[in-house]
């Protein structure tokens, strides 16, 4: 029969296997190990699901709705906004940034305040003439090492906040470590740090991204075309190639139409503004009878736009926009429901009144067919909509727009709405009026109230694979506790450390800590050290806030590897990395981290 803690130990090394493995979503990992610790017995019936409602549960969602709150009052675009005005040196953008993005993550989600200024660091690069390799990097450390600042800017510091034994930690008490540590980073980064990340050549720098006019076609409905009094639905489901091209404008007397309603009646001399490759091209005209507006035959235009009127001039952006109709850049972010599939699949013109112009990959754009290319997050994609739903049709799609076009992200601006609803429930928690849960929570049901968020708007900026992961793997935690297994684990790190310097315990736990959370979720990483951490405290007498606090910065600081958390992965497309480049920057920030950080944990809290 085996014993309560071999089998608590074998279920965690499968459950850290199939995180490391990456196969398999992280939250069904976790719920299929809390399914295995319930049905072994090692958890109660009654407590199967208690993580649910544990208050660090509810706390996380509580910010998560906050932080969309605060994009949409329009606080991080005013942020945003102040950045472009750095200028191009290298140093000053590295630095300004790596703080801004520090900052931001100390009070809102870190991989929501990345996101929202990732686009800016993109158009920056861009403007310099710069790779984005050079400021996506520092700009996704800086994110972590801002979450380490406060107890709601990264979750692992709110499940730390769990486990203390004297009362829950308070909103700034992680400020001192945290301070400490994400100075000492950003100054490294921004000082010599930077020079480390990967040069990635972009020819693009510089450069519009997209240089539309080489990829559209005029095609005109000849007088006595069958399809005269149709719909342009019709005429689009007539054949197979039909996949392949998208209509961007319908040029009527004179009048440009972009974005036509599918549903539009077609006339003689129709001029229609397509998207597609000469081989799609050459079928569609084949199936429908169309004609090239210039007379030239479509294996001579070879996928070009023929010249206009006879004036030589390509029609370029200007035929994309008109009235209500922009263009927009916009970056594809981890969660979108894009990833992994193709834009015919999702039916985007019409289920979102959006169609994808082009596509670029790692800084360059993407010649394959539209049809074909299967969206990966870090995908940068033009778009075409309306002004007035392109933002919306955008949130739903999970994509953030770059702020070279100057879309507005977001709703009507509601700064001292939004900032006052915040600082109202900072005040609360600071003065003890209310625990952070309940503050929080009521923050989030007040922005929904006064309209910053819809309810569904709510729902939606909640990560639920971060909620399930947490709730499944709490009690696992308390399981790896009560079987005695955590204490095991810390009696074998006293025994290597037998007669060594606290610092040096310190040390094993916050790097220990921080190479798990490189290769598995952090907020997973800091449940199972937390109690182990707790055991090594009390047999060694060490303070036990100063090795939960170890293991809450080594959790947040995930630099080696793109899966050890989210802002890593983000920026993985965009800047061209590799599954190795991480570590040419990060090995040094985490030296430098846990430099800093193993101090001032003994001398603030040893």
């Amino acid at each position: 029969m085996f014993s309560d803690q071999w089998i608590v130990f074998t279920v965690l090394l499968l459950t850290l296997a199939a995180f490391i493995w990456n196969r398999v979503r992280f939250d069904v990992v976790a719920m299929l190990a809390l399914l295995a610790v319930a049905v072994t017995g090692l958890v109660p019936v009654e407590s199967v699901f208690s993580g649910f409602g544990h208050p660090a549960v509810i706390t996380v969602a509580a910010v998560l709705v906050i932080s969309q709150g605060l994009v949409n009052g329009g606080v991080v675009d005013e942020v945003a906004k102040l950045l472009a005005r750095v200028g191009h040196n290298a140093v000053a953008q590295v630095v300004t940034l790596t703080l801004v993005v520090a900052v931001c993550s100390a009070f809102i989600n870190n991989v929501g305040a990345l996101a929202l200024l990732m686009p800016v660091a993109i158009w920056m690069s861009r403007e310099a003439g710069r790779s984005p390799s050079l400021l996506l990097m520092p700009l996704a450390f800086g994110s972590l090492l801002g979450g380490t600042i406060t107890l709601i800017g990264t979750p692992p510091n709110i499940i730390i906040a769990s486990y203390r034994e004297a009362g829950a930690f308070g909103l700034f008490d992680f400020a001192p470590v945290g301070l400490a540590v994400t100075v000492a980073g950003v100054a490294f980064i921004g000082l010599a740090g930077w020079r480390l990340t990967p040069k990635r050549d972009d020819p693009s720098a510089g450069e519009k991204l997209f240089s539309v006019g080489d990829y559209l076609t005029e095609l005109k409905l000849p007088e006595g075309s069958g399809y005269e009094g149709d719909t342009l639905h019709h005429l689009l489901t007539a054949g197979d190639s039909q996949k392949n091209l998208i209509v961007l404008s319908l040029v009527r007397g004179g009048k440009t139409m972009p974005a036509p309603s599918t549903f539009t009646i077609l006339r003689a001399d129709d001029v229609l503004l397509v998207e597609a490759d000469t081989e799609s091209l050459s079928e569609f005209v084949d199936e429908t009878g169309l004609v090239l507006a210039s007379g030239v035959p479509v294996e001579e235009s070879a996928g070009e736009c023929p010249e206009k009127d006879g004036g030589g001039q390509k029609p370029g952006e200007d035929a994309l926009v008109a009235g209500d109709v922009r263009l927009a850049e916009a970056v594809v972010t981890p969660g979108s429901p894009l990833v992994g599939r193709t834009a015919n699949r999702l039916n985007l013109r019409e289920r979102y009144s959006v169609n994808v112009v082009a596509v670029a990959r790692q800084g360059h754009r993407l010649k394959q067919r539209l049809a074909d290319i299967r969206f990966r997050s870090g995908d940068i994609l033009l778009v075409q909509g309306f002004e007035e739903s392109l933002s919306g049709s955008l949130q739903a799609l999970g994509c953030l727009p770059l702020a070279e076009r100057g879309l507005a992200f977001g709703r009507q601006k509601q700064l001292g709405l939004s900032a006052g609803l915040f600082a109202v429930a900072i005040v609360s928690i600071v003065a003890g009026w209310a625990s952070p849960p309940v503050a929080l929570v009521a923050c989030a049901v007040a922005m929904v109230i006064s309209g910053l968020l819809e309810a569904s708007d709510a729902y939606e900026a909640i990560d639920w694979s971060v909620i399930v992961l947490l709730a499944a793997m709490i009690p696992v935690g308390v399981a790896l506790e009560t079987s005695g297994g955590a204490d095991s684990i810390a009696r074998q790190i006293l025994s290597v450390s037998e007669g060594q310097a606290p610092w040096l315990v310190l040390t094993i736990i916050l790097v220990g800590t921080m190479l798990l959370s490189n290769v598995v979720n952090n907020a997973a990483a800091a449940i199972l050290v937390a109690p182990i951490a707790l055991g090594v405290s009390g047999e060694l007498g060490l303070a036990s806030d100063a090795t939960l606090m170890a293991v809450a910065i080594g959790a947040s600081c995930a630099f080696l590897t793109p899966i050890g958390h989210q802002s890593n992965a983000l920026v993985m497309e965009p800047a061209g990395y590799r599954f190795g480049d991480y570590w040419l920057l990060g090995l040094p920030l985490s030296v430098v981290v846990t430099a800093t950080a193993v101090p001032a944990i003994l001398w603030l809290w040893g």
